[in-house]
């Protein structure tokens, strides 16, 4: 569980420098959130990577290189995802979602977007107009678990059975992801290096580049984030007939927000224009999605020679799950980890970890994989396909060890770690960055605000 070396062996994934792990510094121990997982090194470990990739490239653009820092008990503080509007905390969950008893053991559902709760209404022969989690619950006994969560992957819905690590370890998937690295940087066109604007030596190091946000769900936001605090210009692309879900005003922050929708040849060639000055493309779309619609990796590819892809999906690139819609929840629910925590805690009650870790290391490390690609992009040239999992974070996570004791600690306090600001949301108040440079300020220079509230154009 040190830090240091979880750092080193990110960094060493990604084929970067040496040298430049020689500007950590880190501090805090485990345990610093209830949890029996060392998901305060995932955090600290993930934000460190990708401050780190970011000074790098800065470097490599010329300017010299300057101290990363991050402290174990901000960065955690930052994973839980807490914000309020207008003084007042969202409930971030729907009546639906959670764990539920099945004939046989138990599964999870995932609510939050209403086709989903619908669908899975329906599928329990209930009313979604009038049904009650009571019913709900009632139907669910009904079914065997692993029943359950393939009916409604079979419809494109989100469920999963709660599982042991054995009982995960023993599935087609796990040993898919068990033969895969956390992520991959994989060569996908042939261009030469990019001319990139100047950078002032007391600048954020991603500044004067451009990253095109396609992501709604928490980890790719994230991801998004994390640029913008770091320099970049960040675009969210969303599409007008998608939902989205009340983190939206948390993880906006730093971006412009724009619409745009590829259902139209107006809304691709809106994509097209903007690609044209892009660096970056990050999406989190059901896997194909993009594809089909003339926006896969090499499409993008030939389209913008020289620009780096990054991709996020639930359950990886590889094994019968590779399609399989998911959220960090459902993932977590069968992984094992909500089994082990509540083996951990000694009742043996199913829980989840503390915050959404998958979601949040796995946009992180997207931020780290987009700055590892555009630093090998200026060495070597090529376009660049990054791609990162839920599941291939939560097996990276699970192999940091455990932490005894740590469901014993409390949760500390965030207050010293908040930042107030202004938003098309309302009064946001939440945590600010933990990661820390040397020589420039990370944070965010534009407000978060809701999709549409800007062109899609660049500044």
């Amino acid at each position: 569980m040190d830090s240091t070396r979880t750092v080193a062996a990110i960094w060493a994934g990604a084929g970067l420098p040496e040298a430049a792990l020689a500007e950590l510094q880190l501090t805090g121990q485990e345990p610093v959130v209830p949890s029996s997982f060392a998901v305060g090194t995932a955090a600290q470990a993930s934000m460190a990577a990708a401050a780190l990739a970011a000074a790098e490239l800065g470097h490599a653009r010329g300017v010299a290189r300057q101290r990363v820092a991050v402290d174990m008990a901000h960065a955690a503080l930052e994973c839980t995802g807490w914000f309020s509007l207008d003084g007042q905390a969202p409930d971030l969950w729907d009546a639906f979602s959670g764990l539920y008893r099945c004939a046989d053991g138990h599964v999870r559902l995932h609510a939050n977007f209403a086709h989903h709760r619908e669908g899975a209404l329906r599928l329990l022969g209930l009313d979604p107009s009038t049904a009650q989690r009571s019913d709900a619950e009632r139907a669910l006994a009904g079914w065997r678990a692993l029943d359950f969560e393939q009916a409604t992957a079979e419809r494109g819905l989100v469920a999963t059975a709660l599982r042991s690590f054995d009982q995960w370890d023993a599935t087609p998937q796990a040993q898919a992801i068990a033969a895969q690295p956390l992520f991959t940087l994989t060569r996908i066109g042939d261009a030469p290096p990019r001319a990139l604007p100047p950078l002032q030596a007391d600048a954020l190091p991603l500044d004067g580049l451009r990253v095109l946000d396609l992501t709604r769900i928490l980890a790719g936001p994230v991801g998004g984030r994390a640029l913008a605090a770091l320099g970049a210009e960040v675009l969210l692309v969303n599409s007008p007939h998608l939902p989205n879900i009340a983190a939206i005003a948390d993880t906006s922050r730093g971006k412009r927000s724009a619409q745009v929708d590829l259902r139209t040849d107006t809304g691709q060639a809106q994509l097209r224009a903007l690609l044209a000055e892009a660096h970056v493309f990050s999406q989190g779309y059901r896997p194909g999605g993009l594809a089909a619609l003339g926006f896969g990796p090499e499409a993008l590819a030939a389209l913008r020679p020289g620009l780096v892809c990054v991709s996020l999906t639930a359950y990886g690139a590889q094994g019968p799950w590779a399609a399989r819609r998911g959220f960090d929840s459902l993932v977590q629910t069968a992984m094992g980890f909500n089994q082990a925590e509540g083996e951990a805690a000694g009742d043996g009650q199913p829980r989840p970890m503390p915050m959404q870790i998958l979601d949040e290391a796995s946009g992180f490390l997207m931020a780290f994989g987009a700055a590892a690609a555009l630093w090998r992009q200026q060495r070597e040239g090529g376009s660049w396909h990054v791609q990162v999992s839920l599941a291939q974070t939560g097996h990276w996570l699970r192999g940091l060890g455990r932490v005894p004791g740590g469901l014993q600690v409390p949760m500390p306090d965030r207050t010293p770690f908040l930042e107030t600001s202004g938003s098309g949301f309302g009064q946001l108040r939440a945590v600010r960055p933990a990661m820390q440079l040397g020589r420039a300020t990370v944070g965010y220079r534009h407000p978060s605000m809701p999709p549409g509230s800007h062109p899609p154009a660049w500044r």
